[in-house]
């Protein structure tokens, strides 16, 4: 089975805890705060490789965590640094972020990495509080949490050239026949449950004129696929990317007619994708060595030229014309290749430098009101409040003074919070004092 989508949870490590210590020694009992800082947490990535082609690696295992940051200690010394967690996906992976479902990344070159959840910073130690006026600082800060998120993970094959048709079409055989692939093979529907891929050599390789190409076996769509019927969306999402569609018709049926299917087919991709039916498509129909098929190909021959299709009648079990159609769609995927070219090269520098991307400020927060708790919202301001140890006198009276620099205090006496409301900053929820 071809694992192909799923939803994992990413934990990135916390930053670890500042240290509160003071230089006691012998000739220097009063030596001063010494604490250093804690190290940042690792931070989760996600990397694309060759060496995989499924999803499988995530269907028992949901939950990854980076390894956290260490403590800081005594004499300034630094925790170490937790280490960063990678993991592999195939080549083709669309990582999202499960609640927005905002496109996180799309990973189709082998080694092509993205960070999915930053390490949370390390607390720095008691050296840093430390002033003219105030020598002993009882005060260190906590590590920053890390980020957290669910997100999903979808599959998409990566092939230049995508084989759609019905079930039984003769997909696979042709697939078996024009390339090194063996996918199975037999005489009844949906013997292909999981696409395959062949990679096809035209021309003659040996002497540097050779062309190859990625073809795709997708499993036969059926009438209703882009609504699910026949597990259609888990096969359509595998043609998206394919840049030439090979339309097989089975020229031997009995009980359907070869241009009605190719019709059915593309209404069901129009219905999923309306870009997918504006792809390049190459009718052929098969199974032209039997007399049904023969008796057939005059009418469909004159139906797909009148729409402006290029048709071809092959047999794939013979091996009859199948060199030919393979050579015409090298041809055409060359044609389409250097027509994306041209269009990148004319491409103006604003187009290609896309919409204009204006960050949030930092500082930025928001304040906001859910069943009686004010919330608020700020990369910043989170993270100050986070990294405050809740049990110091002095870190709470730092906090005090910072949330009023930031104009968070302001904002919340403006937003009606009273003495004894329970304010949320992240996941810390502190009470409203005098």
């Amino acid at each position: 089975m071809l694992y192909d989508h799923t939803k994992i949870f990413v934990k990135a490590g916390d930053g670890g805890n500042g240290s509160m210590h003071f230089r006691r020694e012998k000739f220097a009992p009063f030596g001063g705060p010494d604490g250093g800082d804690g190290g940042r947490g690792g931070s989760i990535y996600m990397e694309a490789t060759n060496s995989l082609n499924t999803l499988i690696d995530y269907r028992y295992r949901h939950q990854f965590k980076a390894e956290a940051g260490q403590a800081g200690m005594r004499q300034k010394m630094h925790g170490a640094k937790g280490e960063d967690l990678i993991l592999k996906v195939p080549c083709g992976t669309i990582i999202r972020d499960a609640d927005t479902h905002e496109v996180i990344a799309d990973l189709t070159e082998p080694e092509q990495s993205v960070m999915i959840a930053r390490g949370g910073r390390g607390g720095l130690g008691n050296v840093h509080f430390a002033t003219s006026t105030r020598q002993a600082p009882k005060e260190a800060q906590k590590g920053e949490p890390g980020e957290e998120r669910w997100i999903t993970l979808e599959l998409r094959l990566i092939a230049d050239v995508g084989l759609v048709g019905y079930p039984n079409a003769g997909k696979s055989t042709l697939l078996s026949v024009v390339s090194a692939a063996r996918p199975k093979i037999a005489d009844y529907p949906f013997t292909t449950l999981v696409p395959n891929l062949g990679v096809v050599e035209v021309g003659q390789p040996g002497r540097g004129e050779g062309f190859s190409f990625v073809l795709a076996d997708i499993p036969g769509l059926i009438e209703g696929a882009a609504q699910g019927a026949g597990l259609g969306h888990e096969f359509l999402r595998h043609i998206q990317r394919t840049r030439l569609l090979i339309h097989l018709l089975d020229g031997a049926s009995f009980d359907r007619d070869p241009w009605q299917d190719f019709q059915t087919i593309n209404r069901e991709l129009r219905e999923y994708d309306a870009q997918l039916a504006s792809r390049p498509q190459i009718v052929v129909l098969n199974k032209i060595d039997l007399s049904e098929a023969q008796e057939r190909w005059p009418e469909l021959k004159a139906q797909a030229e009148a729409a402006g299709y290029p048709v071809f009648a092959i047999s794939a079990a013979a091996h009859q014309g199948t060199s030919e159609l393979m050579q015409y769609a090298a041809g055409r995927l060359r044609e389409i290749q250097q027509e994306e070219a041209e269009r990148a090269a004319s491409q103006s520098i604003a187009d290609m430098q896309g919409p204009v991307l204006r960050p949030v400020p930092e500082d930025a927060f928001t304040v906001s009101k859910d069943h009686g708790v004010y919330i608020v919202r700020g990369r910043r301001v989170e993270r100050v409040v986070n990294m405050t140890d809740q049990e110091s006198e002095e870190g709470m009276d730092r906090l005090q003074v910072q949330l009023a620099k930031m104009g968070v205090t302001k904002a919340l006496e403006e937003a009606g919070v009273k003495v004894g409301d329970t304010v949320r900053f992240g996941k810390v929820e502190l009470y409203w004092g005098e």
